[in-house]
C-alpha cells in the first residue's frame, strides 16, 4: 500500500515509518507545522522574548518545533523515505488552542491532545497532503493503541502495554477516519520500539518523549489579565486571594498559601464568582458525573443502561462504571469506587475490556 505517516521527530512516528517500509509498503512522511506568526502566536512569542530564560524543549507546541521538523526530516532520509511539511498552525489556533482559552476561562480543565488527534492531527494533516497532490490508502502515526475491524465495524483496542496505551486520546475518531487509518505500534511495548530503532542506528532511538503539549506557562497563551479573587472554604469563609482562578487545577494542593489543620485542595473553580473553593482531602473524592459531546466507536446507539469500564486520565487503569444515557448527547456515570479530582473538560473514555466503546466531555461532577 502507499502509506502517509504522521512524523514528529521522535522515536515512536520514526519506527512506524522504518517498520511500514519493512514490510514493503511505499511510504511517504508528513509533518505538521503548528507554530504560527500571528494571532496567539504571535502575543506568546511576545511573552518567551522577555524571559531571560527559555523553557527547555520537550513539548508538542512551540517556536522552535523547527527542530523536531528537521529531526523528522533527518530520519526520513535515513530511511529513505519522501518527506513534506504542511502548515495547520491557523487550524490549530482555531481548534486547539481557542477551545484551551475558552474553557480556562470558565473554569474547566481542557485536554487539549483530545482535539489536536481527531481534528488536526487525523484529519488537516491527511487532508493537506491529498490537496497537494500526494497518494496514499492509509494514514499511520506512532500511537500505541489498535485499530480492528469487527462486523463490519472499525473499532480501537488498548494497546498491548497498559502502561503505554494511547487510545484514550483517541476516542473522538469517526468511522470515516477509523477506515483510513493503521496504527503499527499497538502490538509492541516501547522498549520493542527503542530496541527496534537502535538495531536500525535511528538517532531518535533514545530521544525523550514529550511531557506535555505546550513548555511554557499555560498564562503565556491564556493571555488573561490578572483578577482578583477569594479563595474560600466550602462554607464560604475567606481563607486567603487569587490573582486569577484559571491559575488552579482541581485537587491542587501546592501552592495555595492558605492554612489549616489538614492539608487543603482545590475541589471547585467558581467562575461567576471568581472563587477558587478549597476543602479537605475527602472532598476531592466524587463518583457521579455528566458528560456530553459524546463520541460512540464500538456502536452507533449505545444501551439505555449498561456496565463497563472507564478511566478519567489516560494513564490510569479503567475502573467499574454504572452508564445510563440520558438523552442523545448525555451520559450520567457512576463509578463503583470513588475517584479523586474529577474535574470538568477533561474526557471520560469508556471500555469493554480492551475494547474502547467511546466517551465524552465531562460537564459536570455531581455531589
Amino acid at each position: 500500500m502507499k502509506i502517509l505517516v504522521g512524523m514528529s521527530g521522535g522515536v515512536d512516528s520514526s519506527t512506524t515509518a522504518l517498520l511500514l517500509k519493512e514490510q514493503g509498503h511505499e511510504v511517504t512522511g508528513a509533518a505538521m507545522a503548528i507554530w504560527g506568526k500571528t494571532g496567539i502566536y504571535k502575543a506568546i512569542q511576545k511573552k518567551l522574548d522577555k524571559l531571560e530564560k527559555r523553557p527547555t524543549h520537550g513539548a508538542c507546541l512551540g517556536p522552535d518545533e523547527k527542530e523536531d521538523i528537521e529531526a523528522a526530516r533527518k530520519i526520513c532520509k535515513e530511511i529513505g523515505i519522501d518527506f513534506h511539511v504542511f502548515d495547520c498552525a491557523k487550524q490549530y489556533e482555531t481548534i486547539v488552542l481557542e477551545n484551551f482559552k475558552n474553557e480556562y476561562a470558565i473554569g474547566r480543565t481542557p485536554n487539549p491532545c483530545i482535539w489536536c488527534n481527531s481534528l488536526i492531527k487525523f484529519d488537516v494533516l491527511p487532508n493537506l497532503a491529498k490537496m497537494n497532490g500526494i497518494e496514499f490508502d492509509k494514514f499511520a502515526t506512532g500511537h500505541y493503541a489498535r485499530i480492528n475491524k469487527e462486523n463490519g465495524r472499525y473499532i480501537i483496542k488498548r494497546g498491548i502495554n497498559p502502561k503505554k496505551d494511547q487510545s484514550y486520546f483517541l476516542y473522538r475518531l469517526k468511522q470515516e477516519q477509523l477506515e483510513k487509518i493503521i496504527l503499527p505500534l499497538g502490538d509492541y511495548t516501547k522498549e520493542e520500539i527503542r530496541d527496534k530503532a537502535r538495531s536500525f542506528g535511528l538517532t531518535v532511538a533514545d530521544k525523550p518523549d514529550s511531557q506535555d503539549f505546550y513548555e511554557g506557562d499555560y498564562n503565556d497563551i491564556l493571555q488573561l489579565k490578572e483578577k482578583t479573587g477569594n479563595i474560600v472554604d466550602l462554607d464560604g469563609k475567606i481563607l486567603g486571594e487569587h490573582k486569577g482562578f484559571w491559575n488552579y487545577t482541581i485537587g491542587q494542593r501546592k501552592g495555595l498559601m492558605v492554612s489549616a489543620k489538614e492539608p487543603l485542595y482545590v475541589v471547585r473553580l467558581d467562575a461567576d464568582k471568581n472563587e477558587v473553593v478549597v476543602g479537605f482531602k475527602d472532598k476531592t473524592m466524587k463518583n457521579k458525573l455528566k458528560a456530553t459531546k459524546l463520541n460512540w466507536v464500538k456502536f452507533d446507539t449505545p444501551e439505555k443502561e449498561f456496565k463497563c469500564s472507564a478511566k478519567i486520565r489516560s494513564t490510569q487503569e479503567p475502573t467499574v462504571v454504572t452508564v445510563k444515557v440520558q438523552g442523545e448527547d448525555s451520559i450520567s456515570v457512576e463509578f463503583e469506587d470513588m475517584q479523586k479530582s474529577i474535574a470538568t473538560g477533561q474526557s471520560i473514555v469508556l471500555y469493554d475490556g480492551d475494547i474502547l466503546l467511546g466517551g465524552g466531555i465531562i460537564d459536570e461532577v455531581i455531589d
